[in-house]
């Protein structure tokens, strides 16, 4: 039993770890990037939960911004000026409030993140926003899968596993150990915010691809 025990858990290791991500995005032909110095992360909109979880998701964008030579603005440092100015952007689409607050913190290009699905499957899409007049100068769409369900599957599977090898002792023994380690196994894989951070930087980096530096 032991040694099925073993080997199950490097199978389900592999399938939890083979959900897949994909990124593509698309920049203006013929504009000059170099030109750009400072990009506010104005805002991450949609679903995610806390403001703590959106300033992570922007702390990705900014890693990416980063390697192609931008110079970001943190959407925490973002917010922080937009509340001291008391800005207000009800009214606006996100992409018209965007713009506005770039001209409030007096940055060339501002830049938006939107997630409309965060679950078990994520979807997001990024655009960065010329300030001056509000045009779209690079856009990036992507989309993944944290394995949420089969990660719970697995885990319970796993843990009742464990349970039958801990246990020991009479058939009895074995099975109340096997619906212990089930249910201990399915609470871990059931906490899912690293996978989620994963599979969330993984897609921004595959949209970033495409993404102009500013300087070669």
């Amino acid at each position: 039993m032991k040694r099925q025990f073993l080997f199950f858990l490097p199978v389900a290791m592999l399938f939890v770890a083979g959900c897949c991500s994909s990124g593509t995005s698309e920049f203006r032909k013929g504009y000059d990037f170099s030109q750009i110095e400072s990009v506010a992360i104005v805002d991450v909109v949609g679903p995610v939960g806390s403001e703590g979880a959106k300033n992570q998701i922007s702390d990705f964008v900014a890693m990416e911004l980063l390697k192609k030579g931008y110079a970001p603005v943190e959407r925490a440092q973002v917010q922080k000026l937009l509340d001291e100015q008391n800005f207000q952007a009800s009214g606006m689409t996100p992409e018209q409030g965007a713009v506005e607050a770039g001209k409030i913190l007096n940055v060339p290009t501002v830049l938006l993140v939107n997630i409309p699905q965060f679950k078990e499957d994520i979807s997001l899409t990024i655009k960065m926003l010329d300030v001056e007049d509000g045009s779209v100068l690079w856009i990036g769409s992507g989309s993944g899968s944290t394995g949420k369900t089969l990660g719970t599957i697995l885990g319970a599977a796993a843990g009742a596993a464990g349970g039958v090898v801990v246990a020991g002792g009479d058939s009895s023994d074995k099975t109340a150990g096997g619906v212990i380690g089930g249910v201990l196994g399915g609470a871990t894989a059931n906490i899912l915010a690293p996978q989620k951070a994963e599979a969330v930087q993984k897609i921004i980096e595959k949209m970033a691809r495409e993404l102009p530096s500013r300087v070669d």
